[in-house]
């Protein structure tokens, strides 16, 4: 399976004779199994229309900031599209484009995504032979280079102006082979297998009630597919949940009880080299369930509660390679609580959330969190989507492995 499976791409065409080839880029990258969003320059509709690659697509092409025609001023918003996109390819690539980048001149809606993105970014230079090998091109893409893009080297070949030399954009099929080999050679967690927790656990009644909680589960698949898109093999054992995951390195184990995801994550924990514990698991259960609908015949009903087993501390206890990362839902003495959990389930971070952080906990789309090490060094982060809160809890297995 390609890695570029289950992938959010958004391709940038600009207006260059070879965006006639991105129809057939769009097509390769669909088939290989990623979703693709069109954005192109006003200058590129003169060589491919949208109503193509809308077509290819099977998504509205995005040209300005505002839907025209749209009565209601529909916007295009272009950190939205930014962050939705798990990279860029910006293909062709012109010249003029190629400054506006370097240079960070923002005057249309592509350039804003670009400017606005956190993903990384490829870039495929087309034009003619004396554009390409002039020194103010070279510079501009010594500079995007510095900047963190990943340039798609031209290719040599007959170019429209009848010239013969560098400035090819690369074909289609050669691009996926570039962003493929990328994707398999510099995936800072390839070979490291991670095992997340997420979500809820659910502990039976009877047959139709339980006790639970408000967790959604965002938290631990966003962890899962940003450890997924920097390489590694993940193994998600989600309580119910609505959420929803798709990437080839993702494996969902569905469980429902604090004793199921007790038993999985044992299961698979000698095999991984980190674990995230971000479920948020019933600390008691029923001690008795009953085998058919319990009916309200009293005023009063009493359960007895057994406790469940410690799932994280349990891991910790005969941990030996593996680096643990539990969670921190708190609301009174965070930092103390958090480091006695540090130290109790022996733990290599902490990350803590309180409910006193406007913004921070179950059923929203932000969280505000404070990591703590092993050493109870603190290191309070501001208020973040949590996509972005994934992204730098992998960042710390990461900083963990190098």
């Amino acid at each position: 399976m390609s890695v570029l499976s289950g992938k959010k791409i958004l391709l940038g065409i600009t207006g260059g004779i070879a965006a006639y080839k991105t129809a057939a880029l769009v097509r390769l990258l669909i088939k290989a199994g990623a979703e693709i969003q069109v954005i192109m320059t006003p200058a590129s509709h003169q060589f491919v229309t949208p109503f193509t690659l809308s077509t290819l697509s099977k998504k509205p092409v995005y040209t300005k900031f505002f839907n025209a025609g749209d009565e209601g001023g529909t916007w295009n918003n272009h950190v939205d599209l930014a962050l939705w996109a798990d990279f860029i390819i910006i293909a062709p690539a012109t010249a003029n484009t190629l400054a506006k980048m370097a240079n960070g001149i923002c005057d249309n809606l592509l350039m804003a995504i670009y400017l606005s993105a956190k993903c990384p970014v490829f870039v495929a230079p087309a034009m003619d032979l004396d554009m390409y090998v002039h020194p103010s091109t070279d510079r501009n893409i010594n500079l995007l280079t510095s900047y963190g893009n990943i340039i798609i080297p031209a290719e040599e070949g007959e170019l429209a102006s009848g010239l013969v030399g560098k400035g090819r954009m690369a074909e289609p099929e050669h691009i996926l082979d570039f962003i493929d080999d990328y994707f398999n050679t510099s995936l800072p967690l390839k070979g490291k297998k991670i095992l997340i927790t997420a979500g809820p656990t659910y502990e039976p009644i009877d047959p139709v009630r339980f006790i639970g909680n408000h967790s959604s589960g965002k938290m631990g698949f966003d962890i899962a597919m940003e450890a997924a898109k920097r390489g590694a093999e993940v193994v998600l054992v989600s309580g119910p949940t609505n959420q929803k995951i798709c990437h080839p390195l993702v494996k969902v184990i569905s469980i429902l009880s604090a004793k199921e995801m007790y038993t999985v994550c044992h299961d698979y924990f000698e095999s991984v080299d980190a674990v995230v514990a971000a479920a948020a698991v019933a600390d008691y259960r029923p001690k008795h369930v009953a085998d058919q609908k319990i009916k309200k015949n009293s005023e009063e009903f009493v359960i007895e509660m057994d406790k469940n087993p410690d799932i994280l501390a349990s891991l910790g206890a005969i941990k030996k390679k593996q680096f643990l990362i539990g969670f921190a839902l708190e609301t009174q003495n965070e930092v103390e609580h958090a480091k006695q959990k540090i130290v109790k389930k022996n733990l290599d971070l902490i990350v803590l959330n309180s409910l006193n952080d406007k913004g921070a906990g179950f059923g929203k789309p932000t969280n505000k969190v404070t990591f703590i090490d092993k050493d109870f060094n603190l290191e309070p982060m501001e208020l973040k989507l949590k996509e972005e809160v994934a992204i730098d809890i992998v960042q710390k297995i990461i900083d963990h492995y190098a």
